[in-house]
């Protein structure tokens, strides 16, 4: 099964700006460009760290003596509040994603990381493009027929072997239901498996028989 790649969903023009970029250059970036965070890169476009809005929101009506006074002192906003160039308002190292990996892939490492977005480097490391968790949902606006014939060619004639016309499968806003019957009992939580992996499944559903039970081990 071909799965879509980072490089066909992520952003390929990304809004960067230098490590010694001052605080209100980055608040007009974000403002004129329209974004929610900006990547921070070197001379030779390598990302050193992300600067989101909720970076720059600390500073908002002088609020590090505020931060400076409270009974526990958080470090991190007091830093954030008296941040005045890139480099000392980023979070870094960055969360970066290769082009080549799976929606599934990135989506594991922003949730494993607690990120909103993944810098997408080459091989060099070189800054080529953003991809957000809005972005990867994107898989799921798939038709269903499109997923239907995946299921159809790469999972039951590829993938299980098994004949299509022994299986019925209907797809209805990514929701799959599988109805039919498969030579052996083993097949049946693999074919599960498998389905739900295809871009754009949101839920598999079967009522499947089945010819051997090969799963009997009296």
């Amino acid at each position: 099964m071909k799965h879509r790649e980072v490089r066909e969903l992520m952003t390929h023009e990304v809004v960067t700006v230098p490590n010694n970029a001052p605080f209100k250059e980055i608040a007009r970036t974000l403002t004129e460009h329209k974004v929610s965070a900006v990547a921070v890169v070197d001379s030779d476009g390598r990302p050193l760290g992300v600067i989101s809005e909720r970076d720059l929101l600390p500073k908002s009506a002088g609020q590090s003596d505020y931060f400076r006074s409270l009974p526990e002192r958080d470090t991190w906003l007091e830093g954030k509040a008296a941040g005045t160039r890139a480099e000392e308002l980023m979070s870094s190292p960055p969360v970066c994603a290769n082009p080549d990996w799976t929606v599934a892939e990135a989506a594991r490492l922003m949730e494993a990381q607690g990120v909103k977005r993944l810098l997408v480097v080459d091989d060099s490391d070189v800054l080529i493009g953003i991809v957000s968790r809005r972005d990867l949902l994107r898989i799921f606006l798939r038709v269903d027929e499109d997923i239907r014939d995946e299921i159809m060619g790469d999972v039951l004639a590829l993938g299980v072997r098994q004949s299509p016309s022994a299986i019925t499968v209907t797809v209805a806003d990514g929701r799959v239901e599988l109805h039919g019957t498969v030579e052996f009992r083993s097949l049946i939580p693999l074919l599960e498996r498998m389905c739900r992996t295809v871009d754009g499944v949101v839920s598999v559903t079967q009522h499947l028989g089945y010819a051997i039970d090969d799963t009997d081990s009296a």
